[in-house]
């Protein structure tokens, strides 16, 4: 039989400062952690919650995810020195979209500039992709299966819905999950500036008629997902439960989703019947959002296709309007940010949405939060993470 998923705790670093709460909270009430057409994390400082030689032996994207991870565990109300359970049916599964740049170009500028002798020896293990999945498991001390999602803008969110199964299928009784992600280093800012995927004025609007780009974004979450019997069992207070998920592949282009959402909305119907749920019972829909011209109407589309007329009832918004695109850390992110404010029954807002496109006709929550119509029943929302690759992940939460 399979188990029922918990979430226990949450945590998060992102541009609009560090802490779960702060991310949500701020969000919410219309705040932007956007500046000069960037959304870095500016409010952290690795040594005030790192020793020296932490921070020093973990790129950027690891220090996120180790902070992050502190959070949930302390949420979750676990001791790291004795965990509510065995190590090894303790897993880690953790995703970034493109690891430790970071010490990927100074290690190149150092062999350029010093020589080969001069390279860091930690460079490899350092921007490795899997790098804070392992960090995680050695600092907790998780015996289970551990490793690294890497599908781009997808990748958290893959790693919560791996994490999601181990539990569900008894390979694990719990998994510390998330994302990470540190891309703003001049080699990535150039490239995808060089891409044209990047806002040219420096803001991000989703599905606004004037949206020209994503705003890049730093950042990382982390969750701790329970089998829900042994969560209670030992008195936890769960925040939400992972109802189910979906994920396709578009198959269509590197970068570009496929026109209509068709791979989108396949996975949002995936979720649904993973979770044993109708379009009706939607709450919800914290959307992946980016400000392409191209993703905001291929998810508008996908939206409608797959909810049919609810989707017209359902307040849809965008995380990224906020905070920029975290790349393979916004799944994990936006996830967290959805089950606060379903706990909430806050739907926050999509920031900078003025103008409407035309075809594009959903509740996008335009100017300010406002309360979720549920009528008395569970709080339900979809999550949504697409990635360049073709990569579609859809996660079902409730409250």
């Amino acid at each position: 039989m399979r188990r029922e998923v918990v979430v226990t705790g949450v945590g998060a670093v992102t541009p609009l400062g560090v802490g779960a709460r702060t991310l949500y909270e701020r969000w919410r009430a219309g705040e932007s952690g956007i500046e000069n057409g960037l959304a870095a994390a500016t409010k952290f400082d690795p040594t005030d919650h790192l020793s020296v030689k932490e921070a020093r032996r973990a790129d950027r994207f690891s220090q996120f995810a180790m902070v992050a991870g502190d959070e949930a565990l302390q949420a979750a109300g676990w001791d790291r020195d004795d965990l509510p359970y065995d190590r090894a049916r303790i897993g880690c599964v953790f995703g970034t979209g493109i690891g430790g740049i970071g010490t990927l170009e100074r290690g190149k500028e150092i062999l350029l500039e010093q020589g080969e002798s001069k390279v860091p020896p930690l460079s490899v293990p350092l921007m490795m992709g899997n790098a804070a999945a392992g960090m995680l498991s050695m600092r907790y001390g998780l015996l289970g299966n551990s490793f690294g999602t890497v599908s781009a803008c997808s990748a958290s969110a893959h790693a919560i819905a791996q994490a999601t199964r181990m539990i569900q299928y008894g390979d694990a009784d719990a998994v510390i999950t998330g994302g990470s992600e540190a891309a703003l280093t001049p080699l990535s800012k150039a490239a995808f500036a060089s891409l044209d995927a990047v806002s040219k004025s420096g803001i991000s609007r989703p599905f606004d008629a004037r949206r020209d780009g994503f705003v890049m974004g730093e950042g990382g979450a982390a969750l701790v997902l329970e089998d829900a019997e042994k969560a209670s069992e030992r008195g936890a207070e769960p925040l939400a439960k992972v109802r189910g998920f979906g994920a396709t592949s578009d198959a269509h282009h590197l970068t570009a989703p496929q026109p209509e959402g068709v791979g989108a909305a396949a996975a949002i119907r995936l979720a649904l019947k993973d979770a044993g749920l109708e379009p009706q019972d939607i709450s919800y829909v914290n959307a992946h959002g980016t400000s392409t011209p191209l993703n905001d109407r291929a998810e508008t589309m996908a939206i409608k296709d797959a909810l049919g007329e609810r989707a017209a009832e359902v307040p849809v918004s965008s995380t990224k309007s906020a905070i920029g695109h975290l790349l393979g850390a916004a799944g994990a992110v936006e996830a967290t940010a959805t089950i606060l404010a379903l706990r909430d029954r806050i739907a926050p807002p999509t920031l900078g949405w003025e103008e409407r496109e035309e075809g594009m006709d959903l509740d996008y929550v335009p100017r300010e939060a406002h309360p979720l119509n549920i009528n008395g029943g569970p709080a339900i929302a979809l999550s949504n993470a697409f990635g360049f690759g073709g990569h579609n992940v859809v996660l079902c939460l409730e409250v």
